[in-house]
């Protein structure tokens, strides 16, 4: 049995070569949502009372960042700037390897100790615990560098195991996310009478704009709300069932879930919850040796690799 597994998975590396923009590109969205959380909300948007939460931030059983400093908003104004020039390092691919785990310590401190928070937080901080070993295997100065020869130091065959593997718990982790997703919410009533998305749309706090609610009006109330209720569930079931499916027909699932994710931003102004998933979904169903080709790449070379301008993407 372990020598078929053996074959198998030798078979499965052959060729394979990490070393593209794909994973660097999916990583900068992700750190793009966090970085746009953190400029456009101070401290005392982010760490505020709730119910149940006697302090704030979240310091309870856990190592976060901004419990490293007094509970004053003045320390945790400090600690987001210092997230912030993290972030923005992540954001444009400098040294992977030195900047993964600092990134997933502030996905995992705003999941723990903020207040307020999302569904993309927490995939987030998932994500970023298993791209840890993909960036630490990672000795590129930009993860925007393709490496196109067959330098041993990077094609090394311990290095491309472990981000084999690494990759496919990603896309294992991904296709739990939607198949929950989808399942879960079948238990709620309205979901499985097709009716959810008209309280969704019409939820004072979270429902569409008005501007977009005199236009969305007559579908709401009409019969087509159990199609758009009922689609986002089916949708959810095929982004699942993209784990087993062919690499030619990734494309498909893979601009299915970008349609799903940007009109959730647009209709319900989830900004970072989609930007971090849909830099989760590339990390899903974009081939991790192939080239984003939706770059605009200036590129030059040397005698070891091509690079991509971190400044042009």
């Amino acid at each position: 049995m372990f020598k078929e597994l053996n074959e198998n998975l030798k078979e499965k590396i052959t060729g394979f070569n990490p070393w593209t923009n794909a994973y660097g590109f999916a990583r900068s969205l992700i750190g793009l949502a966090t970085l746009l959380t953190l400029l456009f909300n101070d401290s005392s948007i982010l760490f505020k009372p709730a119910a149940g939460l006697e302090q704030y931030p979240f310091c309870g059983n856990n190592l976060s960042i901004f419990c490293l400093v007094p509970n004053d908003y003045q320390y945790l104004e400090i600690i987001r700037w210092v997230c912030i020039a993290i972030l923005v390092l992540v954001v444009i691919g400098w040294r992977p390897r030195f900047t993964g785990i600092p990134h997933y310590w502030i996905m995992y401190s705003l999941q723990n100790s903020a207040t307020i928070i999302d569904g993309g937080e927490q995939i987030g901080t998932v994500i970023t615990l298993l791209l840890v070993p993909i960036t630490l295997c990672d000795h590129r100065r930009w993860h925007w560098t393709i490496i196109t020869d067959k330098d041993e130091s990077f094609l090394s065959i311990y290095k491309v195991v472990t981000i084999y593997c690494f990759w496919i718990a990603i896309r294992i982790q991904m296709a739990i996310v939607y198949a929950n997703a989808a399942l879960e919410r079948l238990k709620n009533v309205e979901w499985a009478d097709g009716t959810a998305i008209y309280y969704f749309f019409n939820d004072p706090m979270f429902g569409i704009p008005d501007y977009l609610a005199v236009l969305l009006d007559p579908i709401l109330n009409s019969p087509i709300v159990v199609i758009l209720t009922w689609g986002t569930t089916i949708l959810e079931l095929f982004l699942f069932s993209a784990l087993i499916s062919p690499k030619k027909y990734w494309n498909i699932f893979l601009w299915s879930g970008i349609f799903l994710h940007t009109s959730i931003a647009l209709l319900l102004g989830l900004y970072s919850f989609s930007l971090i998933m849909i830099g989760c979904l590339l990390l899903f169903l974009h081939p991790l040796d192939q080239t984003i080709k939706l770059l605009n790449k200036n590129k030059f070379r040397n005698k070891k690799s091509v690079e991509v301008i971190p400044s042009e993407v």
